[in-house]
């Protein structure tokens, strides 16, 4: 097929093709159509296949030109993105299907002139990413951090028994409650009961942060209480509301916590022979677990410096795939559909556009830092080799504990060895670009400061 074409460049990434089409192939494809039709098509008073062609074409004509048209353009387009001489960057992306503009004349004597728009990639040239300084937190693992860690264990370790009636709760015991709101007048509000809730005491870990009411009460005893909120309260719907309870306490349990010594790291995993071993292994933990997060925090921190000089043209299919992708992931969190997390989200007040337009400044701002990565991996020529990929199956074997040939199945699985792939390249390109610029020591930070704020 005779086809010339023209890409002029528009904004937000996105391109228009112009295409012209030789009127030598635009009669062809009409006549080979019009002849399919004359063997199979059945008009009053011809036998099947001996209509003249003057008789199809009054009849069918129109509808016969219109299907040319979308062969030639759906043809025309096909063959110009497979030609191997056609610029990748001029390629639509995968997710952006080009759109035809204005309705193309169909003239079996004349060349046909008809232009789509898509998106591309966004060209990304990154001119300036070594010998940059950046800050990082300054942070270490504390006696501190270590001593927390461990109280941890000795509460997951603890022995729980039944404290004897007529006993006051206490902070820190475990407690099984049943509760539930009260009207103005003090009629409980079926819709609000809750049975058999546990918890422990002084942990907050309850709807109406009652723990302090609960203090004090035995066993078997109901307390009307009421409790204001803050107007910033974490739970919006009771934010700045005055709310009557009734909790009945129904059980009552004390932990009795394990002595600090050998014995607590032998029942903890029997590769730890004493107390210092357990400690050994906490500080190695928590260690990798802040190194992780200083590094994240360093290489985003050195992403955003690049990025100031390095202005992209996100184009919105981009965006809209991303969005429709954190929607999906966020409905999996929630072990819910796409659909039903609209109504549940939708049921706070906000409307689906008002909450994807809260995402949207995030988005925008990792699809930029996406592309800078891919664009350096390109330029710098990195890639991962079988080699490489055996290390990483290794190193995945022994952070997990899992046998390597488990890890190796697990990649087999649906394409994941190309990502798999892909994080290498893209750790060998953070590996550089740390090695390439300057880390200062920032403002003094605490481990667990650093580490539950990730993200």
């Amino acid at each position: 097929m005779a086809i010339t074409k023209e890409i002029t460049r528009l904004e937000h990434s996105s391109v228009k093709l112009t295409v012209t089409v030789g009127k030598d192939d635009v009669r062809t494809q009409y006549d080979e159509l019009l002849s399919g039709y004359s063997k199979n098509l059945q008009i009053p008073g011809f036998r099947k296949g001996k209509a003249p062609r003057e008789v199809l074409e009054r009849k069918i004509g129109s509808a016969i030109k219109e299907e040319a048209l979308g062969r030639i353009i759906e043809k025309s387009i096909t063959d110009i993105f497979e030609d191997e001489s056609f610029p990748k960057g001029d390629k639509p992306l995968p997710y952006s299907t080009p759109q035809v503009g204005e309705e193309p004349v169909f003239n079996l004597d004349s060349d046909l002139n008809f232009s789509v728009t898509y998106d591309v990639l966004p060209a990304v040239k990154v001119e300036t990413w070594k010998g940059l300084t950046v800050e990082a937190p300054d942070a270490g693992v504390t006696d501190e951090d270590i001593g927390r860690e461990l109280e941890t264990i000795r509460d997951r370790n603890a022995i729980v028994q039944d404290k004897d009636d007529g006993v006051a709760a206490l902070k820190d015991d475990v407690v099984t409650v049943d509760y539930q709101e009260l009207s103005e007048t003090g009629e409980p509000l079926d819709a609000t009961k809750r049975e058999d809730f546990v918890f422990t005491l002084g942990s907050g870990y309850n709807l109406y942060k009652f723990d302090d009411e609960v203090i004090g009460m035995k066993k078997g005893e109901t307390k009307d209480i009421v409790k204001t909120y803050p107007e910033d309260f974490t739970d919006k719907d009771l934010a700045g509301k005055t709310i009557k309870l009734r909790i009945t306490l129904t059980a009552l349990k004390k932990k009795i916590l394990p002595a600090l010594d050998d014995d607590l790291a032998q029942d903890v995993d029997e590769k730890f022979k004493t107390l210092g071993d357990l400690k050994a292994n906490i500080t190695e933990r928590l260690t990798k677990t802040l190194d992780k997060r200083l590094r994240d925090i360093t290489l985003n921190n050195l992403l955003e410096k690049i990025m100031e000089g390095v202005p992209v043209e996100i184009p919105e299919s981009m965006v809209r795939i991303e969005l429709d992708s954190r929607w999906r992931n966020l409905a999996r969190r929630f072990n819910t559909t796409p659909e039903d997390l609209l109504k549940i989200m939708g049921a706070s007040g906000k409307t689906p556009e008002e909450i994807t337009a809260e995402w949207r400044p995030d988005v925008l701002k990792a699809l930029h830092s996406r592309l800078i990565v891919e664009a350096l991996i390109e330029e710098l020529g990195l890639e991962a080799s079988d080699d490489d990929v055996e290390k990483e199956f290794e190193n995945l074997a022994a952070e997990t504990g899992s046998p390597v040939e488990d890890i190796k199945k697990y990649y087999e699985q649906d394409n994941m060895r190309a990502y798999l792939k892909e994080d290498i390249k893209e750790h060998k390109l953070f590996d550089i670009m740390l090695a390439e610029n300057t880390i200062k020591k920032g403002k003094k930070e605490k481990y667990l400061d650093l580490v539950s704020n990730n993200g």
